[in-house]
């Protein structure tokens, strides 16, 4: 039972992750593509906002996917965990808690998602059990949170410094 639930939770918590990079990347179900989204990022302030936009994109869609399918499991985990870090410092604190107001909510329960499978393994009904892949504990779990937080460290150190208010509408007059 408990691989079935591990099975349930990898689908549905890693198809909807790849389907958000989906939108992302290739516009579907009303994204914004991969120029909105490279938009986005730079209205964020990210720099440079191209290479950011196609690695926040990606870490989605294929975090989401190798999730889904149980495949060297705690890469994609990583993957997915650095995106929603990211999109939560950026984005959804200063919003506060819930989502109806755009707070991280939603982005924590996909946090702690990712951290119960990445604990518990894929489960019996991944392509890792099938294949018979297990990467080295605890060394891969030291090695991509020290990877994750360079990565979320290197996202956020690398944003463009806020431009006041009052030399915005200096600049826009």
């Amino acid at each position: 039972m408990v691989s079935t639930g591990l099975l349930v939770l990898r689908i549905v918590i890693g198809l909807t992750l790849a389907a958000h990079g989906a939108q992302k990347l290739f516009g579907w179900w009303g994204g914004p593509g991969m120029a909105g989204w490279t938009g986005v990022m730079t209205r964020m302030r990210m720099r440079p906002a191209a290479p950011w936009a196609w690695l926040s994109s990606l870490s989605e869609l294929l975090g989401g996917l190798g999730l889904a399918a149980g495949l060297l499991t705690p890469l994609p985990n990583l993957a997915i965990a650095a995106a929603m870090l990211v999109a939560i410092s950026l984005v959804h604190w200063p919003k506060g808690f819930w989502n109806t107001k755009g707070g991280f909510e939603f982005n924590l329960s996909i946090l702690a998602a990712v951290a119960a499978i990445t604990l518990a393994g894929p489960g019996s009904y991944s392509l890792d059990a099938a294949l018979g892949i297990r990467l080295p504990e605890p060394i891969t779990l030291i090695a991509g949170v020290v990877l994750l937080l360079v990565g979320v460290g290197g996202a956020l150190g690398t944003r463009a410094p806020a431009v006041p208010a009052t030399e915005s509408k200096t600049q826009t007059a």
